[in-house]
């Protein structure tokens, strides 16, 4: 009984809804005119691939082996190689004119002759993700080049040492290393043989996506909660012309009401979704990416999480103003918080951390994941829980707060 009420209640909504000519556009066609225009002026502002540019700074004196290595590192073609003193490193960093830099210490050759343990320190600011990880895979090279050389030249002065104690010859295992490393080492480096390189593999063509890409998921999120918590007005018109209660005094149940109330919106809302899809695939080119059903689920749980929205504003106004009111301000308020005017991974870290505060930045970061950054299913799953967790609080606040009559 609940459910079939619920779906009455749903149809009647809906048929009202189609009815409203302005509010079809307001669903439909205002936010593909929205993504028609921001496609067209963020059309080529994507940034081309600039030569990677790693900073590698050294704390010892001229002359160490830390400098012939920078030395053969910067003159590799592939990559840029900027050689810095570590203050100068420092200073930078600081400054923010770089992200980050590979630092040798002080001790670093003396570690490196003796067989010691010799590190290296990658310094990186906390939100430059990609310039840490490409320090981190230009210290794993120098060190697995260093180490191999170790390793042959620790046979080769484990052999000399037996044929000289064969011969009553007193030997320095440490010292003869050290030695023997040396020459190695600075053989190579004067015979033109890097001591260290690296080896840059182009795996293909990089495909910029098109700007599409990120607007469509941005004003989809956008006008499918504006519509659905603009919904709330027609919701709180309804209890102050006592229609709801009427409905209950007719033996219709509060939870058919909330049920057939939140049905509406989920459906209008998917309707919406369908839409705004196609129109993005088949006029705008946006490319799903390699989960279509990741994008199919967070665009559900979109709607589920802006239906339900809805329905708990509806709960917490009392007047069809203030409904109309707190339904624009919201959704005005949260979509460029959320990153539905522009990609949340531009802003400053600050502003994607207090973005999380909202059901938007889930929604966009989840599709932007799919659909910029070629993200599988299996990455997006936190998005799909956060909205989850987000509809389900609000369908709580709305069973908890729902009256059918006017308090």
């Amino acid at each position: 009984m609940i459910l079939r009420q619920s779906w009455l209640m749903a149809v009647k909504d809906l048929r009202l809804f189609l009815q409203d000519r302005f509010a079809v556009i307001l669903a439909v066609g205002f936010p593909v005119m929205f993504i028609l225009l921001f496609t067209f002026l963020f059309k080529g502002t994507t940034p081309t691939d600039q030569p990677l540019e790693l900073v590698v700074a050294t704390e010892e004196q001229p002359g160490g082996l830390s400098q012939q290595i920078i030395n053969d590192l910067a003159g590799a073609k592939e990559i840029k190689i900027k050689p810095m003193s570590c203050q100068e490193a420092v200073d930078a960093l600081n400054a923010k004119e770089i992200n980050g830099f590979l630092d040798f210490p002080s001790d670093f050759s003396q570690a490196v002759y003796l067989g010691n343990k010799a590190a290296l320190k990658v310094v990186a600011a906390a939100d430059a993700a990609s310039t840490r990880a490409a320090l981190f895979s230009l210290a794993r090279s120098v060190s697995s080049e260093i180490n191999s050389t170790i390793v042959a030249v620790q046979s080769i002065v484990d052999l000399t040492a037996k044929q000289q104690a064969a011969s009553g010859i007193a030997v320095d295992p440490l010292r003869l290393q050290s030695d023997v490393l040396a020459r190695v080492l600075s053989g190579q480096a004067g015979a033109g043989t890097p001591i260290a390189s690296f080896d840059v593999q182009k795996v293909g063509p990089a495909k910029e996506p098109p700007s599409s890409n990120w607007v469509v998921p941005g004003y989809l999120v956008m006008f499918v909660f504006f519509v659905s918590a603009v919904g709330a007005e027609a919701i709180v018109a309804e209890r102050e012309t006592q229609t709801l209660e009427r409905l209950v005094a007719s033996g219709t149940r509060s939870a058919s009401i909330l049920g057939g109330k939140f049905l509406s919106a989920f459906l209008r809302g998917s309707a919406q979704v369908i839409i705004l899809w196609l129109a993005g695939i088949y006029l705008f080119n946006v490319d799903i990416g390699p989960s279509a059903a990741a994008v199919i689920i967070i665009s559900v749980l979109t709607v589920v999480m802006a239906a339900a929205f809805g329905v708990m504003l509806a709960t917490l106004v009392k007047t069809r103003r203030a409904a109309g009111a707190v339904a624009v301000t919201t959704s005005i308020a949260l979509a460029p918080l959320g990153g539905c005017w522009w990609p949340l991974f531009i802003t400053p870290v600050w502003m994607q951390f207090i973005a999380k505060v909202t059901p938007h930045a889930w929604a966009t970061t989840g599709l932007d994941k799919l659909l910029v950054f070629g993200a599988t299913f299996s990455d997006v799953v936190p998005e799909m829980l956060a909205l989850l967790v987000f509809a389900a609080g609000f369908g709580i606040i709305a069973l908890w707060r729902f009256r059918p009559q006017v308090s």
